[in-house]
């Protein structure tokens, strides 16, 4: 039987670097990156104009990213994948996705402060205005409001980092 490639996968509040480190640590392990902003943009351009509309195409999505991510660990590859294991329930769906395969894990939390996180928002608005209906203060709280820190009961190998972007 083939080695499993492992599955790298983020939790973090809004803004702590979850898309910044998985791209530094898809391109370290030459491991193929996933990203759902990437896949939202490609699926439903445009629709995208609440937090609600997020929640709502991000779980029609989801059915189907898990058979491909499970195809590519087959592989015997790695993959590094940019959506949010920030509550119980989506680091369950990580953990479903592994447990179907049998493939490794690495679930890296990034555990940086509020003010930590709402000074990237600020630089990543700044640097990409386009996303400043959904990079401010206002949704930073709100989306901070369902934060759910793992635990070492969720049967997780938990890699925390708590600053360093």
């Amino acid at each position: 039987m083939n080695q499993k490639g492992n599955l790298i996968f983020f939790c973090g509040e809004m803004g702590a670097g979850k898309t910044t480190t998985s791209k530094t640590i898809a391109r370290e392990k030459n491991a193929v990156l996933i990203s759902e902003d990437e896949w939202l943009s490609a699926h439903y351009p445009n629709e995208i104009n609440s937090f609600d509309d997020y929640l709502a195409y991000s779980s029609r999505i989801k059915a189907f990213v898990m058979l491909h991510v499970q195809s590519i660990l087959k592989t015997g590859t790695d993959v590094v994948i940019d959506f949010p294991a920030n509550t119980i329930n989506q680091r369950g769906w990580f953990k479903q996705l592994c447990n179907e395969i049998e493939c490794n894990h690495e679930l890296i939390y990034l555990d940086l402060s509020n003010e930590e996180c709402l000074l990237q928002i600020a630089k990543r608005r700044h640097e990409h205005p386009e996303r400043a209906q959904f990079d401010n203060e206002a949704v930073f709280y709100h989306v901070t409001n369902f934060f759910e820190p793992p635990s070492e009961n969720e049967g997780l190998k938990i890699v925390q980092k708590s600053s360093g972007l």
